[in-house]
């Protein structure tokens, strides 16, 4: 129970989880003030598991963790430029792997709708993964560096 206690008090932890959680929170926030008006169970999943949209917590989450271990680990530490290189990659894919397969997966619906209504064929949609644009991944960096100072200096 003590090694939960130490985790839960550990500002590498906190400034993870916050970054993450306040990025969900507002990305939950932006989407229900855009006029949608999401059931219960929507704002639950948005709030929690939602990829895509602003601010990126994968970028949230990538830039709190490196930039809470360089400040308590040191920037010459192994575990900081592991976090480091990690997060370069959470990034990366976000933005860009996750957006191509966002895009490709749309084409795929458009001819799938297309084949349907010349062929009446039955075919179930390809769920469509929404990648991040620059802004949303920088406003994430942003705010995942400025909680990690807050919970680290």
């Amino acid at each position: 129970m003590d090694n939960l206690y130490t985790l839960l008090n550990s500002s590498v932890f906190l400034s993870g989880f916050f970054s993450w959680f306040l990025a969900q929170l507002i990305k939950t926030i932006v989407e229900v003030s855009r006029g949608r008006n999401p059931s219960s169970r929507d704002i639950l999943e948005s709030l929690v598991w939602k990829t895509g949209g602003m601010p990126s917590s994968h970028s949230a989450l990538a830039a709190s963790l490196a930039t809470s271990l360089g400040f308590t680990e040191g920037l010459d530490s192994p575990v900081f430029v592991v976090s480091l290189f990690f997060g370069i990659l959470t990034i990366r894919d976000a933005m860009g792997v996750r957006r191509a397969a966002g895009n490709q997966a749309q084409a795929l619906n458009q001819l799938i709708e297309e084949l349907h209504q010349k062929l009446d064929t039955k075919s179930k949609a390809v769920k469509e993964v929404h990648g991040h644009t620059p802004a949303e991944v920088f406003i994430g960096c942003l705010l995942g560096f400025f909680i990690a100072m807050a919970f680290c200096i």
